[in-house]
């Protein structure tokens, strides 16, 4: 009998996790100088980009591909992992962004056809376009290091692939989370009248986008505009959330992680009008809300659902587990408050709260691996 294409998650989640574990580390100690590292996670330029389009778009792959042959698989970790290692050795190399930009290119060639060809509303077709745009801030990102544009010019893309990632967050969590909360309210005998809320989801995404244009202009007000439309944006998605009455999923701890990371974006985009507005609240601070808080608190608990469903058919079956991603949040917390205390220090346990809880993540997977191998074989002896 002919074995079926495995999920891309199965390989991408553990590559992904370990990639987090390690990444964070090596970067901020590099910029610290804690201890030698290659050239490219010397820079927060290069910190920056290794977490959204090294680890972030390796989460987006596994999860968005769905069952794909082993052989696409594996040759886009080998794409990946070309990327990864040409960007360590050397970020400004021809090689470098040729890798990069492929591997960036193929991932959206693959998974921007699922949502604007098969999507009807323009809601689902949004987040194609939004995968697009990812590329087009690689793609700026990394010219920007071939012509040797100015720093500021770099961080400005790197900014609207920020905002992207929480548009893409934004969509994305809210279809996991507003089902999942339907489903176990009607166990319960509840009605969750309030699911999807298109018309909250489409004004959000409507407003991004306009956030998105703005942030490649320049005008005078255009950072108070930048400001106001994302207060709005923020207040919309609170609306959302708390029409969702997540009080009552108390006893899921997996929901209430996905809740908490959903509610990291409402911070950051709160924290990014503020830097624009006020000087003393300072942007690269404010991304971070995004970047670990909801970033690393979403993917750790997609990750570990997604998987935990598919071998243990329940993807709270550990609620222990939820507990671990906590740790995110105090990393968080820490690299948010680490201009008020001792910087330093506050870096390095930040580091070191996110890297036990991806390490841990890694580990769970692997073991959720073995015990899917260990059930195939039984099954095939059976049959």
């Amino acid at each position: 009998m002919r074995a079926k294409p495995p999920f891309a998650n199965l390989y991408w989640f553990p590559l992904a996790a370990l990639y987090a574990a390690l990444i964070l580390p090596l970067s901020v100690g590099g910029q610290l100088g804690w201890f030698s590292v290659p050239s490219g996670l010397q820079t927060a330029w290069g910190h920056a980009h290794e977490m959204i389009f090294g680890f972030a778009l390796a989460v987006i792959a596994g999860y968005v591909a769905g069952i794909q042959k082993k052989s696409y698989v594996f040759s886009m970790i080998t794409l990946w992992l070309l990327a990864r290692i040409s960007f360590w050795l050397d970020p400004t190399n021809i090689f470098t962004t040729l890798f990069n930009l492929v591997f960036v290119g193929a991932v959206v060639w693959k998974l921007a056809p699922i949502f604007l060809r098969t999507a009807k509303k323009w809601r689902n077709k949004s987040v194609g376009f939004i995968l697009v745009g990812l590329a087009v801030s690689a793609m700026g990102f990394h010219s920007t290091l071939q012509n040797h544009g100015t720093y500021e010019l770099r961080f400005k893309f790197l900014i609207e692939a920020v905002l992207l990632l929480s548009a893409i967050m934004f969509y994305m969590g809210g279809r996991i989370i507003a089902p999942a909360l339907a489903g176990h309210f009607q166990r319960r005998n509840i009605n969750l009248k309030d699911r999807v809320q298109p018309r909250f989801e489409g004004s959000i995404l409507l407003l991004l986008l306009a956030v998105l244009v703005l942030n490649l202009t320049q005008f005078n007000g255009v950072s108070t505009l930048k400001a106001a439309l994302l207060l709005v944006t923020a207040l919309l998605c609170t609306v959302r959330v708390l029409r969702w009455r997540p009080w009552l999923c108390y006893d899921r701890a997996d929901l209430l992680l996905m809740l908490l990371g959903y509610c990291w974006i409402i911070v950051g985009w709160v924290l990014i009008a503020l830097s624009l507005i006020k000087p003393e609240f300072l942007i690269t601070h404010a991304l971070h809300a995004i970047t670990i808080g909801a970033l690393g608190t979403l993917t750790f608990t997609v990750m570990a659902r997604s998987r935990s469903h598919r071998v243990l058919r329940d993807p709270n079956a550990k609620p222990w587990l939820y507990c671990v991603p906590l740790l995110i949040s105090i990393a968080t917390l820490l690299r948010l408050t680490a201009i008020q205390w001792d910087y330093s220090s506050s870096l390095m346990l930040a580091t070191v709260c996110w890297s036990i809880a991806y390490l841990g993540l890694f580990i769970w997977l692997i073991w959720l691996r073995a015990i899917e191998n260990k059930t195939n074989r039984l099954r095939n002896r059976a049959a």
